[in-house]
């Protein structure tokens, strides 16, 4: 399997571009533990890579509080498992009955901002570091930046106004600020972003597979302004990406989602994980799959079934679509029922949780049954994407055709269903209508079936406006007050009165 990606860049990368020798570093003891002996570029370079390791966390992309934030507040996604477990994160997120003092939301909370304060403190670290002009200082620079960002744009898409803090925290004061705009706090991730595209690379070497580039800060950009329906920057951004030439749609959709498929052309930002023979998967894996695996039995037995598509998400999907088949997984009903390209390889017997809390288990969160027999059956090794090319080509034809670029706007969105289309004649006809109306319908449908089940559904309901349509349509109890979330109560108390709760909470 691949290397690991950034305990290699750690102890390889980030030394060998030091001003001490790789072998000094290297017999330091204990290993990973940073001294003042060590150069600058090198101390930066492991707190850089220790911001990597804290993004594949469970609170923040890998886990249950990073589930129910994005994806379980939307009509494609149930919180899953079974009705016993985790009731009342069922009422939170599913039935949108929030409550301050939920433990996902306050793991979340408290991700994001950890990872913040490391940024901070590396960005401090490197302007004090006499070094800040060096090649490496400069991508360090911008990879802190994009994390910063990356960060409080969670936070104020989740929360609205939030602390903005962008000092070394040193004291527990430090941190304990008022909340800040929504406007202001954008106005922070505009300028962090700006100044990582001109940091970080177009590429880098195969030894470095993983690493921010320009193209993620770029499409993270065009992400931001797509949940402000920005139309002009949203445009110039994600169509910079598309004419990069960077990325492509060569691989196809039902091996996206695999071991082949990582880190493949369409690949924007993709968090590395691994696996070995002596599994450390809190080390150098991620629980994303562990998490949404298949609550069964036996050979079957690959996780805790949480996180599970809907069957209105079933329905969404046009006949014939493959990425139905590349999204959800289905369960013969008995050992007589034929086998189909649906089942193929599926367990037979009901599913093992009730439907009341998920039609399908996610796909897209599926183990190699080889890679699970040689290393964990709960998929420790798989990389968590999280910005794809499709997305890209989706924001600009969004764009294009908000600004009445309609026949753009058709190519960007023909790209995406002739991918998905494959070599399937019959199936995902063009979209050939010059209406506004009738494309921009079609590209929220696309949006919704190509990225079924990834982040944010929920947020694209929210910027459109159609949030409480949508929602108590699908037997939801949604008001228009829960597009933010209350902060959490904990944050309240410690801050002595400083922090005010969201209104409505």
């Amino acid at each position: 399997m691949k290397l690991i990606k950034y305990i290699f860049t750690l102890l390889v990368g980030a030394t060998a571009l030091s001003l001490t020798s790789c072998n000094d570093f290297l017999d330091r003891d204990p290993l990973g533990q940073f001294t003042e002996d060590d150069s600058p570029n090198a101390l930066v370079g492991g707190k850089i890579f220790n911001v990597y390791y804290l993004m594949r966390s469970y609170d923040i992309t890998a886990g249950i509080p990073a589930f129910m934030v994005h994806m379980v507040r939307s009509e494609d996604s149930e919180k899953g498992s079974d009705a016993g477990d985790g009731s009342n994160e069922a009422a939170m997120w599913d039935d949108f009955e929030y409550t301050a003092s939920n433990g996902p939301l306050s793991a979340y909370w408290g991700q994001n901002y950890k990872i913040i304060y490391q940024c901070n403190e590396i960005l401090d670290d490197i302007e004090k570091s006499g070094h800040k002009d060096d090649t490496e200082a400069i991508r360090n620079r911008g990879e802190a930046l994009f994390f910063r960002a990356w960060c409080y744009f969670n936070l104020v898409r989740a929360f609205g106004e939030v602390p903005l803090v962008t000092i070394k925290v040193v004291e527990a004061s430090d941190a304990n600020v008022p909340k800040t705009t929504a406007e202001k706090i954008y106005e922070q991730i505009d300028k962090d972003l700006t100044e990582a595209e001109e940091c970080l690379p177009l590429r880098w070497d195969s030894d470095y597979t993983g690493r921010l580039t320009w193209g993620a800060a770029r499409s993270l950009h065009a992400r931001t302004y797509m949940m402000r329906n920005d139309w002009d920057n949203m445009y110039t951004a994600s169509t910079e990406v598309i004419k990069s030439g960077i990325y492509n749609l060569n691989t196809p959709v039902d091996k996206v989602f695999t071991v082949e498929g990582e880190n493949c052309g369409e690949s924007i930002f993709e968090l590395q994980c691994e696996a070995t023979d002596a599994m450390k998967e809190d080390v150098i894996g991620s629980q994303f799959c562990q998490v949404q695996g298949v609550r069964g039995a036996g050979e079957w037995d690959l996780g805790w079934g949480w996180h599970m598509a809907t069957k209105l998400m079933g329905e969404a999907f046009e006949p014939g679509d493959p990425r139905r088949n590349a999204t959800l997984l289905y369960f013969r009903r008995s050992t007589d029922e034929p086998i189909t390209p649906e089942n193929t390889n599926q367990p037979y017997g009901e599913s093992p949780v009730s439907t009341a809390m998920g039609a399908y288990f996610n796909k897209k969160a599926y183990t190699d049954p080889t890679l699970r027999r040689k290393y964990s059956r709960m998929g420790f090794w798989v990389n968590i994407r999280l910005i794809r090319y499709p997305d890209v080509l989706l924001m600009a034809a969004e764009a294009a055709n908000e600004k009445g670029l309609t026949g753009e706007a058709a190519g960007y969105l023909e790209q995406v269903r002739a991918h998905a289309r494959g070599t399937l004649a019959d199936v995902l006809p063009k979209v050939e209508s010059a209406s506004q109306s009738v494309l921009r319908d079609a590209i929220r449908h696309e949006r919704r079936v190509e990225l079924a089940l990834e982040p944010d559904r929920f947020y694209d309901l929210v910027r459109w406006g159609i949030a409480k349509e949508v929602l108590q349509a699908a037997g939801k109890n949604y008001q228009d007050k829960n597009a933010l979330l209350p902060l959490p109560q904990t944050e309240i108390d410690k801050s002595n009165g400083v922090l005010v709760q969201n209104p409505d909470y």
